[in-house]
Formats: structure tokens, C-alpha cells, sequence
């Protein structure tokens, strides 16, 4: 009696510990801290993973953005431009309408103190980084978007949102503790520091 119950325990220890190992994707992406505005990991270019936040339109970019810092009032590029300008003037008029940087897509929403944070949806990221690096500029980018906010609080809370700061500068350093990886174009960095 006593062993047929010590398998039949023991069978069950079994069950159990294989119907543990089973999981989602996504369960082992919360655990990892990862997260993307579509619900998918990011890839890259040759198929690996880059870890990096993914949306499919500017609703999701928006929707993304939202959850670190405040979003409101999505507009298309245009709609914004036309009622906006000098101090309230969102970034990327120019670089959206022109084919070297990669935009497929261009909106504005605003933060908590009325500040523009314009929302990119682009095509292709090497072409994108290649035009930022051209244009010394600094942007924040995921997989195929990219934020730029005017207000410093804006830029903080994206600190936190998995997103990367893209700087093709080559005296930038982050200090220890912060990650700096390789852009898709030579010379560009990714890093989680992001300087004020």
C-alpha cells in the first residue's frame, strides 16, 4: 500500500514539475523586463533579437510612449505644424519629408506641460541613423521608431521606457553602470544613459 502510494505521489511531483516548465513567450519576456509596444520582441537586421521596443503605427508608438511619460493628443506631423510654431515647433518636419532619413510616418502629442514630443514611425532604421549621424543629431529610437521630446521631465521618463539613446558622437561616454552598444551604422552608439 505504501509504495503504490509513494508512486502515485511521486507521479504527480512529476506531472507537476513539467506543467510548471511550461510558459509563454510572454511570461519570460515580463520576467526579463522587456516589453514592446506591440506585445512582440523587436528583431533586427540578419534576424537577431536587439531587444529594443517594436510598433506598428503611431497609435502604438503613442500608446507606448504613454506608459512613461504622458502622450496627449496625437496628431499627424501636418496637423500639429499647421497650428504650431517657434517655441511650441515639434521636431522632424524636415527629416520626415525627406527619403535619406527613413520616416514612414510623422505625429506629435504632447506632454504634461504642453510640450511637443514628436513620434517617428521609420521604415528603415540603417538609413535613419545614417542621416541622424550625417546631422549630428540625438534622438531616442526603438526598432523602427523614434522620440524626440522638448521637455526634460518627457526625456526622463523615457530613461525607463527600454527605449535607447542613439548619438553618433564620438566623445560620448556613459557612466559605468549603463549599457553602450553599437548603432546599425559604424561610429553610432545605443545606450541607456541618457544626458540632460
Amino acid at each position: 500500500m505504501r509504495i503504490k502510494r509513494a508512486l502515485a505521489i511521486g507521479a504527480t511531483l512529476v506531472a507537476l514539475t513539467a506543467a510548471a516548465g511550461c510558459g509563454s513567450d510572454d511570461d519570460a519576456e515580463k520576467a526579463d523586463g522587456k516589453s514592446s509596444a506591440t506585445g512582440t520582441p523587436g528583431g533586427s537586421e540578419g534576424g537577431a533579437d536587439s531587444g529594443l521596443p517594436k510598433a506598428a503605427d503611431l497609435a502604438s508608438i503613442a500608446y507606448y510612449v504613454n506608459k512613461y511619460t504622458p502622450c496627449l493628443d496625437l496628431q499627424t506631423g501636418d496637423e500639429y505644424d499647421a497650428d504650431h510654431d517657434g517655441d511650441k515647433a515639434a521636431w522632424g518636419a524636415d527629416e520626415a519629408a525627406d527619403p535619406s532619413w527613413g520616416v514612414k510616418e510623422r505625429g506629435v502629442c504632447s506632454d504634461e506641460s504642453g510640450d511637443p514630443i514628436a513620434l517617428l514611425s521609420v521604415a528603415d532604421m540603417k538609413k535613419f541613423q545614417t542621416a541622424a549621424k550625417a546631422d549630428n543629431e540625438r534622438l531616442v529610437v526603438g526598432e523602427d521608431f523614434a522620440v524626440v521630446a522638448v521637455g526634460s521631465r518627457a526625456a526622463q521618463g523615457l530613461q525607463k521606457s527600454g527605449l535607447k539613446f542613439l548619438t553618433c558622437d564620438p566623445a560620448f561616454s556613459a557612466p559605468s553602470g549603463f549599457e553602450k552598444r553599437p548603432g546599425l551604422v559604424d561610429g553610432c552608439v545605443l545606450s541607456d544613459y541618457f544626458p540632460s
